[in-house]
């Protein structure tokens, strides 16, 4: 993927790290539009002040962890990404395996913080899906024209929460699932070595 391509999806990621084609199946509950659209300007406020914090960069990524894990449906997020070896696994190996993928995504796209200091995000407008609410941002890097995110976001968890994150058409969660279906593919299915090497991984 060309620098300026992962940059832009990078961004979006630490701007809590918006979906097209995938219909995941929990439906909102006292969700509406002005909540969603709130939780994704907290989102935005909040990732731009760690952004912005001065901190060092292993500081700042234990600050966007924090952030992922508060406004991110993180197991939603990593069923998904597991795929379905998820229904396989037992209890244990998925609780471990999601606080390795909240670490991994936080380290992966974390460490781009500091290219994106200086650029703006807009959140624009939501619109009610079947899956919950589509909330729509802009964004602009320096020296860059403005580009389209889009956040999906679900009250499943009981809490406002988003689940994933589009970026002029690419489905990152879709992207993760693929790359960690991969790795998955080359410990030959065994879920506590991939859980293991995700833990350092990103």
């Amino acid at each position: 993927m060309p620098n300026n391509a992962f940059s832009r999806r990078a961004f979006i990621s630490t701007s809590l790290v918006a979906v097209s084609t995938i219909a995941l199946p929990f439906p909102a509950f006292a969700l509406s539009e002005s909540s969603a659209k709130s939780l994704i300007e907290s989102v935005v406020t909040d990732i731009n002040k760690v952004i912005d914090s001065g901190k060092s960069e292993n500081a700042m990524l234990r600050d966007f962890e924090k952030v992922f894990v508060r406004y991110a449906d993180v197991p939603i997020m990593a069923r998904y990404a597991l795929g379905v070896d998820a229904r396989s696994a037992s209890k244990s190996e998925l609780k471990s395996f999601t606080k390795a993928f909240q670490g991994y995504i936080s380290r992966k796209y974390g460490r781009r913080f500091r290219e994106f200091i200086g650029g703006q995000v807009t959140v624009k407008k939501a619109r009610k899906i079947k899956a919950g609410y589509e909330v729509k941002s802009s964004v602009k890097l320096q020296g860059q024209a403005p580009f389209n995110v889009t956040f999906l976001v679900s009250g499943k968890s009981g809490k406002d929460k988003f689940y994933n994150m589009y970026i002029e058409g690419v489905n990152l969660l879709l992207t993760e699932r693929t790359e960690i279906g991969a790795m998955l593919d080359r410990r030959k299915g065994d879920i506590n070595k991939l859980t293991k090497d995700l833990s350092k991984a990103g």
